[in-house]
């Protein structure tokens, strides 16, 4: 016979097994749950390109929040559309042992009549692909979308879609793709990886803040990094009071007739802000690594005279401005309109070849794209990219035209989610 106490002990310990089973058991039911399956389209595979940065992330995995994290989906397909001289992309299916297909409805379907993944992947940057008559490069985001629009049709059912960067180059297939995403009520997310990236400081705008204006000051090319620059304003300006309510306009310029647009008396915030932004840049040029001169709008003038800008007037009279010019960052300052206080930050990209040797800003995109798979679900706000993708296309067409053209049709209304969603860790 055992005392009181003894079957006391027997009966805690048994509890505590117990209580070790089942963890154990929830543990391995969880481990025995199978990864959400992705298919990955990219136009093309080289150092460094976006398409590399997504698949190695998603193949390997990646390093975050001070520890490394395994893929949370399963690369269940690949298209990749061009190889040249240049190409990785076979390295890396070899690599992992990714399973290539040859088209994008047979990567959805994987080689089968139905829908057999549970998200998609649009990696459509770089390659070698047609220019329409405003330079724009006509990567194949939009027709890749169809195509996986018809295969979501024709199985009865639809899965979430990541799209890098903006949509189109033609407005009309812009709005064509929001509509569809919902018209199908798949989760659609697509845009940039400054919006998510860290901040210096981590500054994060109060939701319904009065705002007066915005501006970006950033660098790199014309119907390309001047997307991100819209972004790194727009997620800031779209948590303003009143929310965002669409554009009116854009002018955009160049050198000397920029600087006498912004010479206007009625350009004083603009240029307050144009100025405070580069104040955060760690690139301005330098004279044996410090600053040829104090920073003021003057010296800039000087210092940066081929500088592209692109001056948005929004439906509620706020603005945006977002200039490419001789620096290597990405910078942002906005004025509160109630108490006229200048904030800002830097959105931080650590940049191969000049900062890093990884491009580490990917990784919380990623995560945010494995959450929007594996959850079926986002809050990222699909009008803001299709915003900021007419921006890219109003942007072109002034700077080809010389001149403000207005736009009506970008009359997109819409409320930012409470969080921010860039990384904090």
């Amino acid at each position: 016979m055992i005392d009181r106490r003894e079957f006391a002990k027997t009966i805690a310990a048994g509890s505590l097994c117990l209580t070790a089973f089942g963890a154990v058991t929830r543990a391995v039911t969880r481990a025995a749950e199978p990864r959400k399956k992705i298919a990955f389209l990219g136009t093309d595979v080289y150092q460094h390109s976006h398409s590399q940065h997504f698949l190695d992330r998603f193949a390997m995995g990646y390093a975050m929040g001070g520890k490394w994290h395994s893929p949370r989906v399963e690369l269940a397909s690949v298209y990749i559309d061009q190889f040249n001289e240049r190409d990785i992309g076979k390295q890396r299916i070899e690599r992992y042992g990714l399973k290539q297909f040859p088209s994008v409805e047979e990567a959805l379907t994987l080689g089968g009549l139905k829908l057999a993944v549970d998200g998609v992947i649009i990696i459509g940057e770089h390659g070698q692909y047609p220019k329409n008559d405003l330079g724009q490069t006509l990567y194949p985001r939009y027709e890749w979308f169809k195509k996986i629009v018809n295969v979501f049709e024709a199985s009865g059912r639809a899965v979430p879609v990541f799209n890098d960067k903006h949509l189109s180059t033609d407005w009309g297939q812009c709005t064509e793709m929001v509509a569809d995403a919902k018209r199908l009520k798949f989760p659609f997310y697509a845009g940039s990886s400054l919006p998510v990236t860290w901040r210096l400081p981590g500054y994060e705008l109060p939701l319904n803040t009065p705002l007066k204006e915005s501006v970006c000051v950033a660098y790199g090319g014309v119907d390309s990094y001047d997307f991100h620059a819209y972004e790194t304003a727009q997620c800031v300006s779209e948590r303003r009071q009143g929310g965002e309510v669409g554009i009116r306009s854009m002018h955009a310029a160049k050198g000397e007739k920029l600087w006498a647009l912004l010479d206007a008396p009625a350009r004083a915030t603009t240029r307050e802000l144009f100025v405070s932004a580069l104040t955060r840049s760690h690139n301005l040029p330098v004279d044996n690594g410090y600053p040829t001169a104090p920073l003021t709008y003057e010296w800039a003038k000087k210092a940066l005279p081929d500088t592209i800008g692109f001056l948005v007037e929004h439906r509620d009279g706020f603005r945006t401005g977002a200039f490419l010019t001789s620096i290597r960052d990405f910078n942002y300052a906005g004025m509160r309109a109630d108490t006229g206080e200048v904030i800002g930050c830097q959105m931080y990209l650590p940049m191969p070849g000049s900062s890093a040797t990884t491009a580490d800003f990917f990784t919380p995109l990623i995560r945010h794209v494995e959450d929007m798979i594996i959850s079926g679900s986002t809050i990222y706000p699909l009008e803001r990219t299709l915003l900021t993708s007419g921006m890219v296309i109003a942007g072109v067409q002034s700077l080809a035209a010389e001149k403000l053209i207005e736009t009506p049709e970008m009359a997109i209304a819409y409320r930012a989610p409470e969080a921010s969603m860039f990384y904090r860790v």
